[in-house]
């Protein structure tokens, strides 16, 4: 028997999407990468306003303010979007994160709390937010941005470690429950990736796990949004529930 051959037309221009924690860092190459694909994008920002002017001064693409762990604002929030982009939001990606680090002895509740619902609780708000859409269209495409921290664990980020664990949990489950509506949603696990949060670093100790790296480097913030780019396009049709891991080898599951 010959095999038979799959081809697959991309009809990715056009579609609208929206990524959180958008205008720095990982989600800022994110949403550039997805607009030069030709998607229509929004992003979302909480808390640094002159990042966002900046981001949307060089862009132009449209930015919205509100905080990821509110469900009513999310609600609120994506029907703005919509009304902007003029249409449903079709491809999602959760990557607006915080960190709150301290061992767990130390850590007081409202370090948990904002990891927490700021990490983890944002994906429930902003999927719940559009995958009715998804839903009645058939179609929808979610990535949600974990963590090796999720996997491999880090001593003082129990917290973090927590929330982006919880993410891969979440994206099995909900992958489960949407594939029979044409919703694909994955996960990826970046390592350490050069942004503002890593630089934050100590360089002693940063400089102790890039020599753990096996690609000898840190990871660049466009190389993720590589990822995403695959995972969102209608090449990636087969793959949902699944993670990967963009970590240059560090850990490997």
């Amino acid at each position: 028997m010959g095999a038979t051959e799959l081809t697959v037309e991309d009809h990715s221009m056009g579609r609208n999407a929206v990524v959180t924690g958008g205008t720095r860092g990982i989600g800022a190459a994110i949403a550039r990468t997805l607009k030069q694909a030709g998607y229509n994008v929004a992003v979302t920002y909480h808390g640094n306003d002159a990042a966002a002017a900046a981001f949307f001064a060089e862009t132009g693409i449209p930015i919205h303010k509100w905080d990821v762990a509110d469900f009513d604002a999310c609600a609120t929030g994506i029907a703005e979007v919509e009304a902007d982009l003029g249409g449903g939001v079709e491809v999602l990606v959760n990557n607006a994160g915080i960190t709150r680090d301290a061992t767990l002895h130390k850590m007081d509740a409202n370090q948990w709390n904002a990891v927490i619902t700021t990490n983890l609780t944002s994906c429930f708000n902003m999927c719940r937010a559009v995958v009715g859409g998804m839903r009645e269209r058939g179609f929808g495409r979610i990535v949600n941005i974990s963590s090796i921290i999720g996997q491999k664990g880090q001593i003082g980020q129990t917290n973090y470690a927590a929330a982006k664990a919880g993410m891969i949990g979440f994206t099995k489950s909900l992958a489960l429950e949407s594939a029979a509506k044409g919703i694909t949603v994955n996960a990826i696990a970046p390592g350490y990736v050069a942004t503002d949060m890593v630089a934050a670093v100590p360089p002693d100790i940063l400089a102790k796990i890039v020599a753990q790296i096996p690609i000898g480097r840190l990871a660049l913030p466009a190389e993720v949004a590589r990822i995403v780019q695959f995972l969102v396009s209608d090449e990636a049709s087969l793959i949902t529930g699944a993670t990967i891991s963009g970590n240059g080898g560090l850990y490997m599951t």
